[in-house]
Parts: C-alpha cells; structure tokens; sequence
C-alpha cells in the first residue's frame, strides 16, 4: 500500500531526510513554481509539476455586485499597502491584534478567511455519509487533498493526516458506516497538518507556515449535547491546577491499540509531526498557526496549548533560544479549559484570535455559571473549591453580527449562525465598528449556502447545494452503478515513535522561567 508520505526510519543526512518527507527545500529563487522529485513509491506524479500562485478567491457575478451600494465603495476598504512579509508577525498576534480590528486590517482579513477555508477543506472533504463503506474517512488522498478541493494554488502541501478516537464522551461526533468493515469502528479522519512548499507563496508570507486543521462536526450541534461540562487535569505539564474539559481530553488524549489508525492518540501524532516538521527545517523561519471550527477550533487550542507546553517551538541555538510563533485562528469555538488554563496559554505566548457570530450559543458553552466575566470569582472558586465547572475562553474576540449583512436572512436558526461559510463572509464584510458591511475580497456569496439555507431567496441561490455528484456511485465498464473503490492510506508513518520519544522524554521547556536560555520573542 502506498503510504501519503515516504518515512525512512533512519534519517542520517539531509538527503535521506528528502526521501522521508518529499518537500523541497532548494528552489530555483527566480522560479514561480516548485518542482518535486521523482521518489520511488511517491504519490506525486511521475512528471515533475507546477504549482502557479493565483488568487484564492471565489469572485461574485457582476449580477450580484449590482445588489450593493458601491457608491461609496473605496471608503470601506481599509487596504494594508505594506507586504504580507514585512507585518506577518503584527497580523499573527504578536502585539494581540492592536489597532489592526477596528477598522480591519485588510491583511488580517485575508489571513483569517484564508484559514477559515484550510478549516473548511475538512467539512468538504470528510465522508460523513452512514450508507458509505469509507464513512469516517477523508474522501482524498493526502498528495491529492488540496488540488481536489481545488486550492492547489495555496503553496502548501499536506504532510500527515490525524485520526481521533473517542469513547462515550462524545459519541455522536463520530461517523460510522452502515454497510461495511471497510473502515475503522474506533477511528475517524480529524484533519491534516500541512506546510507551505511554494517558494513563492513562502516570500509572500514572510516564513514556512505549519498549519494544523481541525475537523469539526458535520452533524451541528449533537456533540454539545455529550459534553460533560466536567474539567479534566491536563497532565501535560506538573501542574494538576491547567484543567481541560474532559470530552476534549478524551478525544485529542485517547488511543485504541487495536486500530491501526488510533495506535497513536490524535495528541501523539500532532506532536511527533511537528518534533519532525521543526527538526527538518532547522535554521529557517517557521511559524506554526492552528486554525478549526467548532469543536475543531477547541481541539485547534487545546494542540497549541500542548505544542507550547511541551516546549517544541523552542529552538535552542547554543546558549539563546528562540520561539516559533504559534497563532490559533478560532472560528465558532467554545471554551474550552478553566481560568488557569487560560493563564498558562498566555504565558506560553499563544496568539488566540477568536472570530464568532455574536447569536451562535456554541462560544458560550461550556461555563455556563463560572467563566471569565468575573475573573476574580472564578479565581477563588478554582483555588478554593476546585470548581468543575469553571471555565474560560483564550484570547482576543473579533465579535460579529449577521444582522448586519444585507446578504442574510433575519433568522436565528442555529444552523445557520453556527455555520463556517458564514462567518467568513461575515469576515469579508466587517470593516470595523460602525462601519458598513462591505465585501472587501468580493468572496462569492453563494459559498454561504453551501450547507444551510441563510442567503436571502431573491439571490437564486438554492440552499444545501453543496453535494457529492451522484452520491459517489460511477458507472463501470460493464454499465453497473457502483461505489468505486477508494484506495487506503497508512496509518502512521513507522517514525512516530522514533519522534515521540525525542518529545517525552525531555522535560517541557519553559519560556516564562527558563533563566539560563535567552529568548527571542515573537
């Protein structure tokens, strides 16, 4: 079986290193494209191709820019003229969004939807369909992934994929099938971990970008209704006082020896990946920025807490260190640690951003009597008591409101205020307090209704649009519709042990107290 990527359990140069992650490093600079290698057993084609850098986005019809007021339309667009690469680390938090929301920076704008579709990329890939024998699974293989979604000209390439299991906390957050034992009964497809390779995009963006995206859930709201609301002790670091809710914990902590896919916990993987991913590119810029919707975007915090926890953006050059920035794009999140986690993540160095619908119920749960309105409150009941229902959210809150688009309906239907597409047109629109609503990057609307019916109906938009074509079903030579077989992916790369025990072993680094490393921050 074809593996997504090559692994080579033992990687003593450079050179070999290629073979176990067929991710270029040398490049033509003059070159707008990248070419990759010819591998034995590689998934890319056997002619080397080119990844042109175009734009991202999904532009309107004329027969709807008509609908708008642009009268006034360039006092609404507050556009950054400065490069992408001299203020990425502004726009990833490093001075916590200062003057950059209100008005919106244009950058910032972009780099939020440019995140929230990585996010989306798991909704419309992931096989959520109970009558199909591959339910649970990603509907694409990893050196595919992007160009069937059609964002082969984003510059990045996907690394690894994560698997999750879970037990009874949050049972209806996994999808199984109905028909067959083709798949996993423990396992489901979480998301993937990608990097930027185009070099291009890498001038652009100022660094080599690490992205971690989280699978949320296809169902809305089930999961909420299993979540225990109960604060499980973290354990990653010696301080039983950083708690997490436990149906978060359960899912990002736990493994099933007996599946193939969960050997390693989510938690595992994410962590021997990025190990390897900053190990290989030692010496360049990097930046590791998390980003998920739903509980995906906790799932999204709780891995940057850990990464950072753990020490592993730390890079330790002689006696000075440096660290590897770390941004969590949150979009629709809930909370999801208790005051203590919070103040750990800020001591750490964790950007959070979090960009929500001010009339979605998810960001307001869990934490429903103790969360950060009274912080000092909520203080004395964890040193007290050990309150376990104390909660509170990380971070900077971009707050926006449906109402103001002219594009939506007046429904609080929580499919709809909930939904990701949503909320990145919302993102498009929001140029700061007061301030019209305005498509900034002309983000077709209709990606609004790909999954919920929230378009106004005089834009001929028809809702749930979004469908797999005949239901997956092809026609064989024979004239028989039928499912195609969809080739498996291996599980674990056999180097993820190897990458863990360089990560356990070692006592997490810590940045806030560390006297004998000098840190260069963000």
């Amino acid at each position: 079986m074809a593996s997504m990527l090559l692994y080579s359990p033992n990687i003593n140069s450079k050179s070999t290193a290629l073979a176990q992650f067929p991710l270029p490093r040398q490049h033509n600079q003059n070159s707008s494209t990248i070419k990759f290698p010819l591998l034995r057993h590689t998934p890319f084609p056997s002619k080397s191709i080119s990844l042109p850098i175009k734009c991202s986005y999904v532009h309107l019809s004329d027969r709807v820019l008509n609908l708008e007021d642009h009268d006034d339309a360039a006092a609404f667009v507050h556009e950054d003229e400065r490069p992408l690469c001299e203020v990425w680390r502004q726009i990833h938090g490093s001075d916590n969004w200062d003057g950059l929301l209100d008005p919106m920076n244009s950058h910032l704008r972009r780099e939020i939807i440019r995140y929230g579709e990585f996010a989306q990329a798991c909704y419309d890939s992931f096989d959520f369909d109970p009558h199909s024998k591959y339910c649970g699974t990603c509907k694409h293989r990893g050196a595919q992934f992007f160009e069937k979604l059609g964002m082969a000209d984003r510059g990045y390439q996907v690394s690894r994929y994560l698997y999750a299991t879970s037990n009874i906390n949050l049972p209806n957050f996994f999808q199984h099938s109905r028909l067959s034992k083709v798949w996993s009964k423990h396992a489901n497809w979480m998301g993937y971990i990608a990097v930027a390779t185009n070099e291009e995009e890498i001038r652009r963006l100022g660094r080599r970008d690490i992205v971690i995206a989280w699978r949320g859930t296809v169902t809305y709201l089930e999961w909420l209704c299993d979540l225990k609301d109960i604060l499980h002790p973290a354990h990653f670091r010696d301080d039983p006082t950083v708690k997490i809710e436990a149906g978060f914990y359960d899912l990002y902590t736990k493994k099933e020896k007996s599946c193939q896919y969960c050997s390693f916990s989510a938690r595992e993987q994410v962590l021997a990946e990025i190990r390897r991913l900053i190990e290989y590119y030692r010496g360049e810029e990097i930046s590791i920025t998390i980003t998920g919707h739903s509980l995906g975007a906790a799932l999204a915090l709780l891995s940057a807490y850990d990464i950072a926890e753990m020490g592993l953006n730390i890079v330790q050059d002689g006696d000075s260190a440096r660290r590897i920035p770390i941004t969590v794009f949150s979009l629709s999140g809930p909370r999801v640690g208790n005051l203590r986690f919070k103040e750990r993540c800020d001591e750490l160095g964790i950007k959070v951003l979090r960009v929500i619908n001010v009339h979605d119920k998810v960001p307001t749960v869990p934490g429903l009597f103790a969360n950060e309105k009274n912080a000092e409150l909520q203080r004395q009941l964890e040193n007290m008591i050990s309150f376990p229902w104390s909660y509170a959210h990380v971070g900077l809150e971009l707050a926006l409101d449906h109402r103001h688009s002219p594009f939506l309906k007046p429904t609080n239907d929580p499919v709809c205020v909930h939904n990701l597409e949503a909320l990145l047109h919302l993102v498009d629109g929001y140029h700061g307090k007061g301030w019209k609503f305005h498509l900034a990057t002309k983000r077709d609307i209709a990606l609004v209704n790909k999954s919920c019916d929230f378009l106004k109906t005089k834009y001929d938009i028809p809702p749930n649009w979004w469908q797999v074509e005949n239901k997956g079903m092809v026609r064989s030579k024979d004239g028989r519709w039928v499912v195609p077989e969809r080739p498996m992916i291996d599980a674990h790369p056999p180097d993820t042990a190897r990458y863990l025990e360089q990560v356990f072993p070692q006592k997490p680094v810590d940045p806030c107290i560390c006297s004998m490393l000098v840190v260069h921050e963000f």
